[in-house]
């Protein structure tokens, strides 16, 4: 059986702080502690994207399995990079470096991106 937080609607930056907490809270019950700090960094940065790139703000999903503690953030953006941005761009290197696997898709109805933890067993 998966387990899940409800999703969390994020309209803006000031709603960050919550959320990641929130999150990382529910990480620390299902994966080791290292990887709930890595869960943390990494969907700080997925939601800064989202508020940044994305339209209307962001929805933000939470799903464990047996195997793994997967997050999507969800926004209505094109999904596009910014060329030239010397400030910006730093989020997906740190996304990269951390989940094992991750992947951000867009389509006509906005952007997704989504990363994996993997769970360890007895947790």
């Amino acid at each position: 059986m998966d387990l899940a937080i409800a999703p969390l609607q994020i309209t803006s930056a000031a709603k960050v702080p919550a959320a990641r907490r929130k999150i990382r809270n529910f990480a620390a019950s299902v994966v080791s502690a290292d990887a709930a700090d890595d869960v943390e960094l990494m969907v700080s940065e997925a939601m800064a994207n989202a508020l940044i790139h994305g339209l209307g703000g962001a929805l933000v999903t939470v799903i464990v399995t047996e195997k793994a503690l997967r997050v999507e953030v969800r926004d209505h953006g094109p999904g596009f990079i910014i060329a030239g941005r010397v400030d910006h761009g730093r989020g997906l290197a740190i996304i990269n470096a951390l989940a094992p696997r991750w992947k951000s898709d867009a389509d006509e109805r906005g952007t997704c991106l989504w990363f994996e933890v993997d769970r360890e067993v007895g947790l």
